[in-house]
């Protein structure tokens, strides 16, 4: 049923693509996005079937039933459109279709912007600008607290948004990426561990953590091997992943961060704020320079557009193999 080969010459595509195009805003202006309609879905399903006065076991199997709910459409929405697009011409379609779900040039404009703010208009305009991309609290960072929020954001954002999504494109087509996109999308809106949605989420929060199992750690081996495009070292890169990964709170977030922190010589994550609260989490690249700076986000972004390159030519590879 999933031809591999097809696939990957179609990821490659979709990769350049993005990597071009990205979301064009006048696009999106006149049409809604599908992330955002998936977004409005499991807005109306939290109303729903979240209530607060359920016990927590009930809001579990509420939450359950929202994720299956939420698979069952994506995975039946991909299949379909890979049927109608078995027409001449129609990977054409695909490889658009591909594009939308990849945020390559999305994630490099907004964390280029916040260098570009730090160096144009001071802590003020970095705190304003990363306020877009991370959800802690912008007010408790110094200058080094918003570049490190900066370029963990990019490292984590580049698994989340750029090699998970390709990983299960590759793998299943668009039923793969469009199960991804929505699962992950959930994950962000209820897999929160609050008091509304610890229950409810959970669902989306664990099986978000095992879709993104595999492509963490592929993606963090993809960034240690692109560090020299920020001029960093693989070496370092590659022992502060192995080392630091599985002391992060997140099953999957330590691995980019970590071999992103190595391979720049940082120190990334650490103590965090977020809503007024302070979360414990290990700092990613220990013994690293804490004190980051505009020049390191710029660096950053340096090394995942390196891992942008290697893994089209590694796509292509692969389908010519095959």
């Amino acid at each position: 049923m999933f031809d591999v080969s097809h696939h990957l010459w179609i990821l490659a595509a979709a990769l350049l693509l993005d990597a071009v195009v990205g979301d064009p805003p006048w696009l999106w202006r006149r049409l809604p996005h599908p992330v955002a309609l998936a977004g409005r879905l499991i807005g109306w399903l939290d109303r729903r079937l979240n209530h607060d006065g359920d016990v927590p076991a009930r809001r579990r199997a509420a939450g359950i039933a929202a994720t299956l709910l939420l698979v069952v459409l994506a995975g039946g929405i991909g299949w379909g459109l890979s049927v109608l697009l078995r027409v001449p011409f129609g990977w054409v379609l695909e490889i658009v279709l591909a594009a939308i779900f990849l945020a390559q040039r999305s994630l490099h404009d907004h964390v280029a912007a916040v260098a570009a703010a730090c160096e144009l208009e001071g802590l003020e305009g970095g705190r304003r600008a990363v306020s877009m991309i991370v959800g802690r609290d912008p007010q408790s960072l110094d200058m080094a607290g918003v570049c490190r929020a900066a370029i963990e954001s990019d490292a984590e954002n580049y698994s989340d948004g750029v090699f998970a999504p390709a990983f299960w494109f590759a793998l299943l087509g668009l039923p793969g990426i469009l199960v991804y996109k929505a699962v992950n999308t959930a994950d962000s809106m209820i897999g929160h561990r609050t008091a509304r949605h610890e229950a409810f989420g959970w669902a989306s929060a664990r099986l978000d953590d095992l879709l993104n199992l595999v492509p963490a750690r592929l993606c963090g081996a993809l960034l240690a091997l692109a560090a020299p495009f920020g001029g960093g070292r693989i070496a370092a890169a590659w022992r502060a992943m192995l080392r630091d990964a599985p002391k992060h709170r997140s099953p999957n977030a330590g691995w980019p961060e970590a071999a992103m922190a190595g391979g720049l010589g940082l120190a990334l994550a650490g103590p965090r704020q977020y809503h007024g609260s302070v979360v414990p989490d290990a700092w990613m690249g220990d013994g690293g320079r804490a004190e980051a700076t505009p020049r390191d986000i710029r660096r950053a972004l340096a090394v995942t557009s390196g891992a942008g390159v290697i893994l089209v030519l590694a796509t292509v590879a692969i389908a010519l193999i095959l």
